[in-house]
C-alpha cells in the first residue's frame, strides 16, 4: 500500500508505530497526522511544505514533522526511497524536539536502525519486540538531532509577489537587486522591500540567498556540474563568496557536502 493510500490508516491506532518504506516519485497533498512523522530520504531529493515555508531535504537527511502539523510532501526523483515511521505522542512532552519541524543529516546509527525496519510495514503494537526497537529510535532523536539544516524557503500566494518570485527563480543566474527587479515590475525599491517583508516575512537579500542555496543543493545532487559551475549557475561570480555562504547555512563546504551526500 502506498503512503497516499495509507494516510487514513496511520492514525487508526493511537499507541502504535506505523512503518512505511516506499520507492516512488510522488506528490503527497496537504495532510496531517495525530502521530509524529520521522522520514528518511534515501537516494534523491524531497520537498516539504509547512507553515509557509518550503524545506529542501537532500539525500541522507531525515525530517521530523510534529503531530497535527499540516504539510505537503513532494518526492522529486524516481530513485528516492522514503522510509517513514509514525510515532505515538504520549511522551512528546519529554523534549522540545518533538514539537518542532526539522531537517537533519543522518548518522550511521540512525540510518542502520531505520533500514533494519525495512521489511516491516503497517502498525507495530506495544508488547512486540519490534515496538521496543522502534521506541528506542524515537527516544534517541533529541540527542542525535543537534544540527538542523536551516534552509527553509518562504513562499506566498500574494498576487503581486508570485510573478516576481517566478521570474527570479527562472533567472537565478543573473545579478539581482531591488532596483533591477523593481524596475522590471514597476515598483520602487522601498515598495518592493516592503512587499518582501510583508508577504514573506523576510528581506529580499535573505530570500535570494536561500533560493540560491536551495538551487545549489539541487544541482549538486542531480548534475555533474563542478562547484565552480554551480556557483555561477546560481548567481555567484565569486567562488569563495558562494562557498562561504553555503558553509554559513549547512556547516559544510560545497565540496564536502557533495562528497558526503
Amino acid at each position: 500500500m502506498s503512503l497516499v493510500a495509507s494516510l487514513p490508516e496511520i492514525d487508526n491506532l493511537e499507541s502504535s508505530v506505523f512503518v512505511m518504506h516506499e520507492r516512488f516519485e510522488k506528490f503527497i497533498p496537504q495532510h496531517s497526522h495525530t502521530k509524529g512523522q520521522l522520514s528518511y530520504v534515501e537516494g534523491g531529493l524531497a520537498y516539504l511544505q509547512v507553515n509557509g515555508r518550503h524545506y529542501v531535504i537532500p539525500a541522507r537527511h531525515y525530517f521530523w514533522v510534529p503531530c497535527g502539523v499540516v504539510h505537503i510532501l513532494k518526492i522529486g526523483h524516481s530513485g528516492t526511497v522514503l522510509r517513514s515511521l509514525f510515532f505515538y505522542t504520549h511522551d512528546d512532552h519529554k523534549s522540545p524536539f518533538y514539537s518542532e519541524v526539522g531537517i537533519y543529516p543522518i548518522n550511521d546509527l540512525l540510518m542502520e536502525m531505520i533500514k533494519y525496519s525495512e521489511s516491516w510495514s503497517g502498525h507495530i503494537l506495544p508488547g512486540e519486540s519490534r515496538y521496543l526497537f522502534l521506541s528506542v529510535i524515537k527516544d534517541i532523536l533529541p540527542e542525535i538531532s543537534n544540527r538542523k539544516l536551516p534552509i527553509a524557503l518562504p513562499f506566498t500566494d500574494n498576487e503581486r509577489m508570485v510573478p516576481i518570485l517566478e521570474w527570479i527563480q527562472s533567472n537565478i543566474s543573473e545579478m539581482h537587486s531591488l532596483k533591477s527587479i523593481g524596475s522590471r515590475f514597476a515598483l520602487s525599491e522601498r515598495s518592493l522591500s516592503r512587499l518582501f517583508q510583508s508577504s514573506l516575512d523576510t528581506s529580499f537579500l535573505q530570500y535570494l540567498k536561500l533560493l540560491r542555496m536551495v538551487r545549489a543543493i539541487e544541482l549538486m545532487l542531480q548534475t555533474d556540474l563542478s562547484v565552480s559551475e554551480i556557483s555561477y549557475a546560481v548567481g555567484y561570480r565569486s567562488l569563495p563568496a558562494f562557498s562561504n555562504t553555503f558553509y554559513q547555512l549547512t556547516h559544510l563546504r560545497p565540496s564536502d557536502f557533495r562528497k558526503n551526500f
